[in-house]
């Protein structure tokens, strides 16, 4: 942030302003257009998010990998970003996409397939 810029412009302007984290990364919620489910979480960083804006695709920061990804580039499970949505501090982002296949890399629509109860886990699908 600039030192003309202030918290109230960020959290209330019109001017689309990311805060990156110290590691150069905000957070993403992907969810379905169609449906509203939760599909994924995922960080993106300058780059990806760059790249998504450019393509309508959407890329990804893998922190795993240390390296940019475009989602669904080797299974051809792409998200097609139809809206982004920022939060109100502009460090984490909503992008609603229109997928194209499954989401998780397990072969689930979602990656979020499992209900918690104590320690245990419940298969959703």
């Amino acid at each position: 942030m600039s030192s003309t810029t202030s918290p109230e412009d960020r959290e209330s302007g019109s001017t689309f302003m990311p805060k990156f984290d110290a590691a150069g990364l905000l957070g993403a919620i992907v969810q379905d257009s169609q449906t509203g489910e939760v599909l994924m979480f995922a960080f993106m960083n300058e780059e990806a998010l760059a790249k998504t804006q450019e393509t309508g695709l959407a890329h990804f920061w893998s922190r795993s990998r240390g390296k940019l990804w475009l989602k669904g580039e080797s299974s051809g499970n792409t998200l097609e970003v139809v809206e982004m949505l920022v939060d109100c501090d502009q460090d984490s982002l909503v992008l609603k996409v229109r997928p194209a296949g499954p989401a998780c890399h397990t072969g689930a629509r979602s990656c979020f397939y499992r209900s918690v109860s104590g320690q245990d886990l419940t298969r959703k699908d």
